[in-house]
């Protein structure tokens, strides 16, 4: 079997869930092969024969005349005639995409490509974007507008973003091209995201839930983090803190909470700095993961106020070094959480999500032990498995 896996960009946590996937294929003598968007940003850990898809000309191209007209998803022609030409080469048997969105396909031609082919697809979803005319999230501004087919979009302006409102054009477009592909899976990381693909018009299209997983052996109690005296420790983390990852409350409950507790941010940036308070403290983006563990095991409580959100994995990694997590019951942020390990709250209710940091602090609910065996049971290899017994399902090998 011969399976190639495509994401917009070669870094982040898309592509740690694809590179994680080809490494167990590879193990288990399935050929894999990886491809991304062309990228400035750093790459690390890729396979040597990883494919570049396009080059900094056509990227910029691509995503000017994409937020010019708002047909996301239109151009880089050239790019991805090669990338066709590399798919034929290497003999795929089975495609596996990931973030399609991103500025480096022609999304017309590659899908005509699999239907004449074709050829089996597996797609991993990572947001809502396939089935919207626009944006990739849409839970923070309470849109439903994806039901009915889009149109007049609040969000033109969000990522990907464009100056024309076109999303009940792209929304009829999508539905051309992804509902009708002849023999594909989706794969959602969470029921959440399941559930709003199924009232979608990609309901058509067999749908899989795998969560996300992490590594248990990094993740782990580890000494050596934050000293606070004898202040509670309250730590959040994200790429990049925005009104959406819930920044705002953060803000706000630094005030409400007072001088015992310390809060903390991770993954700020020096704009992000700019709008906090005294007393949160700031830690830049950082990737290392055993520096990261630290942190997480130093803190008496990992709240994450995102407001959508469709499994995030550092709730995962926080519970796996021990430590309770509370959340707004948003997407599937809530649904790695049980009685043993942590709290929803209702979204934006920061009342609510103040009285759970100050009860998990004072009274201790949930051990340790219980929020590490709660983690284990989101191990990344659990993950691996499913996918490439779904590789081989897809392929008609036995198991």
């Amino acid at each position: 079997m011969r399976v190639m896996q495509i994401n917009s960009v070669p870094y982040g946590s898309t592509c740690r869930v694809m590179l994680g996937i080809c490494r167990a294929a590879r193990l288990q003598a399935i050929h894999c092969d990886t491809a991304s968007g062309y990228s400035t940003h750093p790459a690390k850990d890729l396979p040597g024969e990883h494919y570049c898809i396009g080059g900094p000309a056509g990227k910029a191209l691509h995503m000017t005349l994409a937020r010019l007209t708002g047909l996301n998803g239109c151009f880089s022609l050239l790019a991805t005639l090669r990338l066709i030409g590399q798919i034929r080469r290497e003999r795929v048997d089975l495609l596996h995409f990931h973030n399609l969105h991103g500025w480096y396909v022609h999304l017309p031609l590659l899908m005509r490509y699999v239907k004449r082919r074709r050829l089996p697809v597996v797609w991993t979803l990572h947001d809502c974007w396939a089935f919207t005319g626009q944006c990739a999230h849409y839970t923070a501004v309470g849109c439903q507008r994806w039901k009915s087919g889009c149109g007049r979009c609040m969000q033109k302006q969000v990522y990907p973003q464009s100056a024309i409102d076109l999303s009940r054009r792209m929304y009829r477009a999508k539905q051309r091209w992804f509902a009708s592909l002849p023999d594909a899976v989706l794969v959602t990381p969470s029921k959440w995201l399941a559930r709003q693909v199924s009232q979608s018009f990609l309901s058509g299209l067999p749908v899989r839930v795998i969560p996300n997983g992490i590594d248990c052996d990094v993740f782990q109690p580890t000494p050596g983090g934050l000293a606070a005296g004898d202040r509670h420790v309250v730590l959040g983390v994200a790429n990049g803190w925005t009104k959406q990852k819930g920044l705002d409350t953060m803000i706000e409950l630094a005030g409400r909470l007072g001088r015992s507790y310390q809060l903390v941010l991770v993954g700020t940036d020096s704009r992000t700095d700019l709008q906090l308070p005294p007393g949160i403290l700031s830690i830049h983006r950082t990737s290392d993961a055993v520096e990261l563990a630290r942190l997480y095991t130093a803190a008496e409580v990992f709240v994450n106020p995102t407001l959508e959100d469709t499994f995030p994995t550092v709730n995962l990694e926080a519970l796996a070094c021990g430590t309770p997590v509370i959340t707004f019951d948003v997407g599937g942020s809530a649904e790695c959480i049980d009685e043993t390990c942590g709290l929803a709250v209702a979204p934006g209710d920061v009342n609510a999500l103040e009285n759970a940091i100050r009860r998990v602090c004072t009274e201790k609910p949930f051990s340790a032990q219980s929020c590490i065996r709660r983690a284990r049971q989101f191990d990344q290899k659990t993950a691996y498995a499913a996918y490439l017994a779904l590789y081989r399902q897809k392929a008609g090998e036995k198991p």
